[in-house]
């Protein structure tokens, strides 16, 4: 099991954890709809940067790029997730306090596990159920001071509807996520970035310095681009739900951050949901699930290194440092269409592209 699954969405959720807060700053001078373009603009033309300079010094491909029905799985990822959800998010926190609304982006992992579960089919437990029900009880409980009045539960109701998107758009991107990660994030910052930016300056007229234009780029490169980046390599190696589950993490570190800032205050409310979330989140990184299963014949195209689930043979990466031999371990990464013969065997597992039986 690739524990580079874990630090991978740990990391995701600390770029975009720390975003929160940073936008809820920004948006004093901004319009939701233009912020969130240029939070997208600039994750785009940070990793469009970052991608050419690696082609320049590395121009050997190690990942698989986006080909045929991919570009429809990219292109409702890029809608749900880069268009419509991050504008709700801004929405969302412009009618909550900083803490709060980085705290309800727990309900985005219970969620994405629910579609995961139950439209895609990835397996659970009552493990990983109890902890989303903790995480939920959590959220209801921010908002539960909101309910009585619809301008109280307007934040809140945003900022779910931007966790329903990012849900959809996580489960959509497991399908392309053994494609190029960087190519991935990079055409969803572009174009969503792109979109939200042009309709913003045409339909509001609130504009930026050029000074805090610069810094919603490099909060979105980071916080949206880099994180993103991050979140695609997690989705690749231990599934959608669970890493919604490790994704979980984000608000804390963006409530952390507004308390410590001093744009929020401790109540009992925000006290008593973290912890319910906290115990969630535990639940779900604490789980172990492994048996006995059975790969079946298949054959795909994706980033990889020999191990057990690669042991095929080829002679083209001959010279370059890699052994031949079967289930010998490569230390050259690379990528080309490969086939997988059955294969019965037990060990710890997540759902990723290798172990989606049923169970």
């Amino acid at each position: 099991m690739s524990f580079a699954g874990y630090i991978y969405a740990i990391l995701a959720a600390v770029l975009f954890g720390a975003s929160t807060p940073a936008a809820k700053w920004l948006l004093a001078d901004a319009s939701p709809w233009l912020l969130a373009g240029l939070l997208y603009l600039g994750s785009g033309i940070g990793l469009f940067i970052a991608r050419l300079s690696l082609r320049v010094l590395s121009p050997s491909r190690s990942e698989a790029p986006i080909r045929g029905r991919q570009w429809f799985w990219l292109l409702g990822a890029t809608l749900f997730g880069g268009v419509i959800a991050p504008v709700f998010l801004m929405y969302g926190l412009a009618g909550s306090d900083a803490a709060t609304g980085a705290l309800l982006l727990n309900t985005e992992g219970v969620f994405t596990a629910l579609l995961a579960w139950f439209v895609f089919e990835e397996n659970f437990d009552r493990r990983i159920f109890l902890g989303m029900v903790l995480i939920l009880a959590g959220g209801a409980l921010l908002s539960w001071g909101g309910f009585s009045t619809a301008a109280g539960l307007r934040g809140p109701g945003f900022i779910a509807l931007a966790c329903i998107a990012w849900a959809a758009d996580n489960n959509l991107t497991k399908k392309i996520a053994d494609g190029d990660a960087m190519q991935i994030a990079m055409i969803k910052g572009l174009v969503a970035g792109l979109t939200n930016t042009l309709l913003a300056l045409g339909f509001t007229k609130v504009g930026l310095a050029t000074g805090q234009v610069m810094m919603a780029c490099v909060v979105g490169f980071l916080g949206y681009g880099v994180s993103l980046l991050c979140f695609v390599l997690a989705l690749r190696s231990i599934g959608a739900a669970r890493t919604g589950a490790y994704f979980s993490l984000a608000p804390f570190v963006g409530a952390g951050i507004a308390l410590i800032a001093g744009d929020a205050v401790v109540t009992w409310q925000l006290a008593g949901a973290g912890g319910l979330m906290a115990i969630g989140v535990w639940l779900h990184l604490t789980e172990r699930h492994s048996h006995e299963h059975t790969h079946e014949c298949m054959e795909h195209e994706h980033s990889h290194v020999h191990d057990e689930h690669h042991d095929h043979q080829h002679t083209d990466l001959a010279g370059q440092g890699e052994a031949t031999g079967p289930l010998q371990v490569k230390t050259l990464r690379h990528s080309h269409r490969h086939r997988h013969e059955k294969l019965t065997h037990s060990h710890a597992h997540f759902p990723d592209a290798h172990h989606l039986h049923s169970h």
